[in-house]
């Protein structure tokens, strides 16, 4: 059975002068939704994700990283893949460390990479209604980015269903805002983008009926980490791969 060492992968990593304008940068240019931050021994410290990095808006800001980290996700290097997606789970995050006993970072593991190989060697029980999450934060497609900027702070939720007279017309991310050049400026300065100019309008979407493990595949075939949930054409929740992770029943 493979185990988290045999599917970590070298994650960009932080010290603990760096400043934040550094790790903005990192997460915007790469595919990582968190970076782990270490010691002057290359030990795990804490990580930081791209909420903390939409923090800061002046691009001259010499706030280091040490103010902003949570406490990491670690695993053990050989630790199962059940394991550490349970770690994941219960932190909430996209990536767990993978750490030796001296606390030395010797890698990571991301739940993109894990996620198609959980789904197809363990059953995933109940239908999409019984794993999504019900009450969904939606913004309007005329809504300024900073609205979306104040609701990733407030509710720790990192993509909104976008809705155009009560129907969804997109959906809209953290890593929107922080790849589009135009919505920091906007953000620094106070300046109004509509959200419809920075959506993503070609959505895939799930029925609550569907069986989660339907929802898993079209994750895993899509490469997405979320979706919304129709009945019809109304939007009644969402469903991302933490909440199919709740519904595996791992083969002993």
């Amino acid at each position: 059975m493979r185990t988290a060492q045999d599917v970590m992968t070298p994650v960009p990593s932080l010290a603990l002068t760096d400043h934040l304008t550094k790790a903005r940068k990192m997460l915007r240019d790469d595919t990582y939704r968190e970076l782990y931050v270490y010691d002057g021994k290359k030990r795990l410290r804490g990580y930081l994700d791209i909420t903390d990095a939409l923090r800061i808006t002046d691009t001259r800001s010499n706030v280091t990283v040490e103010g902003y980290l949570k406490e990491a996700p670690r695993v053990a290097p050989e630790d199962s893949l059940e394991q550490v997606a349970r770690v994941i789970r219960e932190a909430n995050t996209d990536s767990a460390a993978v750490v030796g006993p001296d606390g030395i970072i010797m890698g990571g593991v991301l739940l993109s990479e894990i996620f198609p190989i959980l789904i197809t060697r363990n059953e995933i029980r109940g239908t999409v209604a019984d794993h999504m999450t019900r009450k969904v934060v939606t913004c309007q497609e005329g809504d300024p980015v900073t609205r979306i900027h104040s609701l990733i702070m407030e509710s720790g939720f990192t993509a909104f269903p976008v809705l155009r007279k009560k129907k969804l017309a997109g959906i809209v991310s953290r890593r929107d805002l922080l790849n589009a050049g135009r919505v920091r400026k906007a953000l620094g300065q106070a300046d109004t983008i509509p959200v419809e100019e920075v959506m993503i309008t070609q959505i895939i979407t799930v029925a609550p009926q569907e069986r989660a493990s339907a929802a898993a595949e079209r994750l895993v075939k899509h490469d997405i980490s979320r979706m919304p949930v129709l009945e019809g054409s109304v939007l009644v929740g969402i469903i991302d791969r933490h909440d199919v992770l709740k519904g595996l029943q791992v083969k002993e």
